[in-house]
């Protein structure tokens, strides 16, 4: 029975979560397992300068920032690159894809080797439940498989969010839009 009332709980909080982007966009969707992030989506005051619709990722806060009218972001915990791995620059959404398949880049391999060489999306890819590609470049935000890794450094470069956040994001996010990172 609580476990039941906590399972409701987590739903709910998800169904009237910050705004109206979609919960669940497809089949795969309904076999995530609600996760409760250590860091919670939140809407905040933010000054940065950037017009709406940017995504503003702080990764010495390990927080991404997507800017709305009137000075406030929704502002998500994420995971991001290790040491040696940090990155910063701007660039855009190049495409999404929704439960990605994930072929890891040449250098990926490698260092690891023991990866395979291409996993069809599902919820076993580390890509979780979205991924928007930035282009120019190796990486992406995607979900992830690995949701105790969200506040941590531990990816190859790409920021990592929790498969709930990331389909939030997603609704929101279009394709051009800025991205913004700084370390």
């Amino acid at each position: 029975m609580r476990r039941n009332l906590i399972r409701a709980a987590v739903w709910a909080g998800l169904l009237l979560s910050a705004g109206t982007a979609p919960v669940f966009a497809n089949a795969l969707d309904s076999q995530l397992q609600p996760v409760a992030t250590p860091i919670p989506r939140e809407t905040v005051p933010f000054d940065g300068g950037e017009a709406p619709g940017t995504i503003v990722i702080r990764t010495s806060e390990r927080r991404l920032y997507f800017v709305l009218p009137d000075h406030q972001a929704l502002r998500y915990g994420v995971g991001v690159g290790r040491p040696g791995f940090t990155w910063a620059g701007v660039t855009r959404i190049g495409y999404k894809r929704e439960w990605p398949d994930w072929t890891p880049p040449a250098q990926m391999l490698r260092r690891r080797p023991d990866l395979p060489r291409h996993m069809e999306g599902g919820i076993d890819n580390p890509l979780g439940a979205r991924a928007m590609y930035l282009a120019g470049t190796l990486y992406r935000i995607h979900g992830s498989n690995e949701p105790d890794t969200i506040g941590q450094a531990v990816s190859s470069g790409c920021i990592r969010m929790t498969n709930d956040d990331v389909i939030d994001l997603y609704g929101r996010a279009k394709v051009g839009a800025r991205v913004v990172v700084t370390r």
